[in-house]
């Protein structure tokens, strides 16, 4: 088998705005929704447009950093900016992220498949759907994103399918079970839970925004990356800003914000009372393409920064060999590595196994999205060249978002119901750090 160390420009902008959405829209939107409304109310589409606001910004700096350097992925960039030890501990931790994540979507999948098989062990099925991303991740990379480019359509169609439908409900042109059929004007007060409520669910929103950063792992497989860079940026952030907040505004219009199954998605939900029959049938099918195909995206995101790592010498040097495929096959096998040791995971703690690993990621959104901030206030001044594109109103957004996300990220390591999580990532950061003295000498 021909092995090199160059990975193939095979991947085409739709490719990359999938893909990024693909690693967005999950269980974040499908069933976390419940929990973010139930926490803050109505009042929670403010959230998910700050966030958006933040993810504008984040993904601004990051299409204009890649435009004047042209080729460099994410980890490139904050090396450039802040050098090979802070770029290889960032980098770490993001492969940890999503190798978290690969986990915790895969435990969520065998659960969706539990519902129609309840007699199989969930392990078994979390290995079967291991046993399928393994294989997607296996083929080209053209293969992959275009396995990809259907997956997360799938997601989008229903997502576009629950809008219109809401929307005709709200309006009268479906008849609705509820004795009333908008229930936004009912609301005596938006925000029911105060402020304080509102600010909480911005660190699960922030979570859930998390994947758009992906862009910038696709650079080095991206035909004219520079050119069509910040089109995909901006198209990827208002999709994904309109497919969360249209939802959640929808979801409370037609259901009483207090009303809503916290165990149950608020689409079933609204499903059943447009009166579709098996909405549940179809829901659950739409969660398991949601969470593999978030689990495709991650597997592929760890994988791309292992490669990154090696090639810079941070990572064993087996980790950038590519195959004729153009697949990193020794960073895949790592990844399969740790998804085999996550399903061991789920077999010896079936019950808790989910809850123990769910709250890792929002730690390491809130530091990669940091950690591009900087990297931008930093290498702003030593551009050559003046790109096409800039983020508007440098540098106060950019320090706004910095601030507003060094917030968040202080409050939910303060959070005491994220301190086993927190408590795990900080460890994990500071055993990279001191490991990368040892095996980065940094001039």
């Amino acid at each position: 088998m021909k092995e090199t160390t160059t990975l193939k420009k095979q991947l085409l902008p739709r490719h990359i705005r999938m893909i990024a959405i693909g690693g967005m829209i999950g269980t974040g939107i499908f069933k976390g929704s419940a929990d973010t409304i139930g926490l803050a109310g109505p009042s929670v589409i403010f959230s998910y447009l700050f966030a958006g606001l933040l993810l504008l910004i984040v993904m601004g700096a990051l299409a204009e950093m890649a435009i004047v350097y042209p080729s460099h992925n994410m980890k490139d960039l904050i090396q450039k900016a802040f050098g090979s030890r802070f770029s290889f501990v960032t980098g770490a931790t993001y492969c940890f992220m999503w190798l978290t994540v690969c986990v915790i979507e895969v435990i969520a999948a065998g659960s969706f498949l539990q519902y129609w098989f309840s007699s199989i062990p969930l392990w078994i099925l979390c290995l079967i759907c291991s046993i399928v991303l393994i294989l997607i991740n296996a083929t080209s990379v053209k293969s992959f994103g275009e396995i990809e480019f259907w997956f997360a359509g799938v997601k989008i169609f229903v997502i576009i399918a629950f809008i219109l439908l809401g929307i005709a409900i709200l309006f009268g042109v479906i008849p609705s079970n509820n004795p009333s059929s908008n229930y936004i004007h009912n609301y005596s007060d938006f925000v029911p839970n105060g402020w304080k409520a509102v600010f909480s669910t911005l660190l699960v929103v922030i979570f859930s925004y998390g994947g758009s950063e992906l862009i910038g792992l696709t650079i080095t497989e991206t035909k004219d990356a520079e050119k069509v860079l910040p089109g995909v940026v901006k198209g990827v952030m208002w999709r994904v800003v309109l497919f969360y907040t249209l939802p959640i505004f929808i979801i409370c219009g037609l259901i009483p914000w207090d009303k809503i199954d916290a165990n149950a998605s608020p689409f079933v939900q609204v499903f059943e009372t447009a009166g579709l029959q098996g909405a549940s049938h179809i829901m659950n099918f739409i969660l398991l393409t949601a969470v593999l195909s978030a689990a495709n995206s991650g597997i592929y995101g760890c994988t791309r920064m292992l490669h990154s790592l090696s090639q810079s010498g941070d990572a064993p040097k087996s980790f950038s060999y590519v195959n004729k495929r153009g697949v990193p096959v020794y960073s895949l096998a790592f990844s399969i590595v740790f998804l085999l040791m996550g399903t061991y995971v789920v077999y010896l703690f079936p019950e808790k196994a989910f809850s123990y690993l769910l709250a890792i990621p929002g730690f390491t959104v809130s530091l990669i999205w940091i950690s591009i901030c900087l990297a931008q206030l930093k290498l702003r001044s030593q551009y050559k060249q003046r790109p096409y594109f800039k983020l508007w109103g440098f540098p106060y957004l950019t320090i706004f978002a910095l601030v507003a996300l060094t917030t968040s990220f202080i409050a939910f390591i303060l959070n005491d119901s994220n301190r086993l999580s927190s408590s795990v990532c900080i460890i994990f950061v500071l055993t990279m750090t001191i490991v990368s003295f040892f095996i980065n000498k940094e001039k």
